[in-house]
């Protein structure tokens, strides 16, 4: 690892735990204070971010900002900068108003189409009208295991929101059916958790349709599947309940964004394996959600699932 870093309290915690200590210690070797020279490129190409901010209640947000390919650069690795003009920017998105108060965000660089991603986690030394720089506080790489794969075939980065679908919907625990419907139907989850002293952290989850359960009194359940035995998202969880989610809608230029509380769930009978033979789950709890349109028109054409995916009981594993 780089200087200065190592796992904090609650990552070793939940490495114990799984017995998975030791494999994290040879896996944390890939963790830096910059970003790797062949990384710089891939982030430049990218044409969306995935990130995680704190508002003022320690509430984690999971967001995606999406801009044409270069809004993104990194020039010596020891920070990246962002740019999304202030007239550009989505106000009903938590992401702007959070950094205001807190400049601790995590960055998940991700490229659906080729099962790629990079992770880095920083602190905001810029905020200004043309966009934000982030000072590199980590970052290293993540296997491409359980990525579907979509390639975007139209984005049009002018584009307003249709107007029938533009509303934003807000509420508190209870969902509505939209959004019970994007939960059960997704395959991809992006996940927002952080930590006092280590900051923010944007990761990725993803499963064949139905893997996100939902459990009679409104729990969201989600599968721990097999890792790199670092835990960064159950580390934060264990030390920081207060997490976020994001399921995009692929097909309907929507996202589902949700604050609410994590615990972590060991040994849980699962005779059909869809935990992928770990046994371990991770419960959620809704406090806030808002429904809103992507301002972007993207189309994305789904590809193919992960060969990785643990199949679901009495569902096939293809969507669409």
């Amino acid at each position: 690892m780089g200087a200065g870093l190592g796992f904090h309290e609650g990552e070793r915690t939940v490495q114990v735990r799984a017995g998975e200590d030791a494999v994290a210690d040879r896996n944390g070797t890939m963790m830096a204070d910059s970003i790797i020279a062949g990384a710089r490129g891939f982030i430049e190409k990218q044409f969306m971010v995935v990130l995680s901010s704190v508002d003022v209640d320690d509430y984690a947000w999971a967001s995606v900002l999406y801009g044409k390919p270069g809004f993104l650069r990194t020039e010596n690795g020891s920070s990246v900068q962002i740019q999304v003009a202030a007239e550009e920017r989505d106000q009903a998105d938590p992401f702007w108003s959070n950094i205001e108060v807190g400049t601790q965000i995590g960055m998940l660089f991700i490229e659906l189409g080729t099962r790629r991603r990079y992770r880095v986690n920083g602190r905001v030394s810029r905020l200004d009208g043309q966009g934000l720089e982030v000072d590199v506080g980590e970052a290293y790489p993540n296997c491409p295991k359980y990525i579907q794969r979509r390639q975007l075939s139209l984005q049009d980065f002018a584009q307003e929101p249709d107007a029938s679908t533009s509303a934003m919907i807000t509420g508190g625990r209870q969902l509505n059916e939209a959004a019970y419907t994007l939960i059960r139907n997704a395959d991809t989850l992006f996940v927002a958790s952080s930590h006092a002293e280590r900051g923010s952290d944007a990761s990725h989850r993803g499963g064949n349709p139905g893997f996100i359960q939902i459990l009679e009194d409104g729990t969201i359940r989600v599968p721990d599947y097999h890792g790199n035995s670092m835990f960064n998202t159950l580390g934060n969880m264990e030390s920081n309940p207060k997490t976020g989610l994001l399921i995009q809608d692929f097909t309907g230029n929507r996202q589902l964004q949700l604050v609410g509380n994590a615990v972590i769930r060991w040994d849980v009978d699962d005779q059909d394996g869809a935990t992928g033979g770990t046994r371990r789950y991770w419960d959620f709890t809704i406090e806030r959600w808002m429904l809103r349109s992507v301002k972007q028109g993207l189309h994305w054409e789904y590809v193919d699932a992960s060969p990785f995916n643990p199949a679901i009981a009495g569902k096939p594993g293809a969507t669409s």
